[in-house]
């Protein structure tokens, strides 16, 4: 089973540890594995919010997400991604930007340092807009309840995450131009950049995480006629409309997890510039982790751990707003990826403890014989 799950990764890592050594000897071999762990610590949260999604398509759709997934995560946002942002941002062709990705290293961390509060602000939000839709919905199973019960509560009010989302958004960009205006309105032009990016961020969470929520309710509905359409299909002799509804299901779904890999990779990305500089190198490491991530959410998926350990979905998610905030404030001062790789280590840690604990305290309740209310109770959280 581990094998099987994890065995492109260890190919991806024997390949990749193997051309680093041929592009730049044993000091590159050394960078790599670095990155790729880096990569892995800061994405952990990712892995299992993916599976969260993930357990709900098929296996064909599992299969997509690990080949045709892969390719866009590793070369889309861990090699062409970087050059796309020096390309838009320093205005030149992406061409003259690989070049210069080649030819000159430090020029082009700079132009990519300068994209950071455009990447932070469209990431900082998707990301956002994620913790807070999940943290203010009600949920039979809820980890620490002194903040998820009244917030379930204040979910209630419509488009509250958007609201929320939007004066985090005016406040940050606010203080951005006001430390510009500090400074002799120098970078004015990038609070305004930080607005539209973080905009651009909403949205795209809103259109796709939309259109995801739209099929997959529409699969729920049809999963309740199963039986009916089963009937009716031998009947008539034609396909039942289920599969290609999800179809159309699996693939806004997959879709969702692409955005949501893209904007959880930002951070990745960004702090692999303070290790090197080689375009090459960093797609090398973060691209040998990006396949560990992938196979650990299937790894996930396939064990039932989510189901297992109920807690650490939640865990996942308040690292997803911890990663939030992180991105929103790395716009204006620096912190270290130590921290931000730390901090989702911590929350995912406390939330499977957690998740022990309630598995332990259940298994006891029932052998004392626990009515089922108290078994409720017991498994509702901290």
């Amino acid at each position: 089973m581990l094998l099987k799950t994890f065995g492109w990764s260890f190919v991806v890592t024997a390949v990749g540890l193997a051309a680093a050594v041929l592009y730049g000897g044993w000091t590159a071999l050394g960078i790599v594995a670095i990155l790729s762990i880096l990569e892995i610590s800061l994405s952990f949260d990712n892995a299992v919010v993916n599976a969260g999604i993930l357990k709900k398509m098929n296996a064909f759709w599992q299969k997509i997400f690990l080949t045709v997934g892969v390719l866009i995560a590793v070369f889309g946002m861990r090699l062409v991604f970087p050059v796309v942002i020096v390309a838009i941002t320093a205005k030149k062709s992406p061409i003259d930007a690989v070049n210069l990705a080649l030819t000159d290293k430090d020029q082009y961390q700079q132009l990519v340092t300068d994209a950071h509060p455009a990447i932070a602000a469209f990431g900082g939000m998707f990301l956002l807009m994620i913790f807070l839709d999940f943290i203010f919905e009600d949920r039979d199973i809820q980890w620490l309840r002194w903040i998820e019960r009244p917030l379930a509560k204040l979910g209630k009010v419509d488009m509250l995450s958007v609201c929320i989302s939007l004066v985090v958004l005016l406040i940050t960009s606010f203080t951005f131009a006001t430390h510009a205006h500090q400074h002799g309105g120098a970078h004015v032009d990038k609070a305004q950049t930080v607005l539209i990016s973080g905009i651009a961020g909403l949205i795209t969470y809103l259109i796709v995480g939309g259109l995801s929520g739209f099929f997959e309710d529409r699969l729920e509905e049809d999963e309740e006629r199963e039986h009916e359409e089963e009937e009716e299909a031998r009947r008539t002799g034609k396909d039942r409309s289920a599969v290609l509804l999800a179809g159309k299901a699996a693939f806004f779904m997959f879709l969702y997890l692409e955005v949501l890999d893209a904007s959880f990779s930002f951070d990745g990305v960004i702090g692999a510039f303070a290790i090197t500089n080689d375009i090459i190198l960093m797609a090398l490491g973060l691209g040998i982790g990006a396949m560990y991530v992938r196979s650990l959410t299937v790894y996930l998926v396939r064990q039932g751990t989510l189901d297992d350990y109920v807690y650490l979905e939640h865990g996942a998610h308040y690292a997803i707003g911890a990663l939030a905030v992180i991105l929103m404030v790395t716009i204006q001062y620096e912190i270290n990826e130590v921290i931000t790789g730390l901090v989702g280590v911590v929350l995912i840690g406390w939330s499977f403890w957690s998740s022990v604990r309630r598995n332990q305290a259940l298994a006891a309740a029932e052998g004392k014989g626990t009515t089922s209310d108290e078994l409720t109770e017991v498994s509702s959280g901290v």
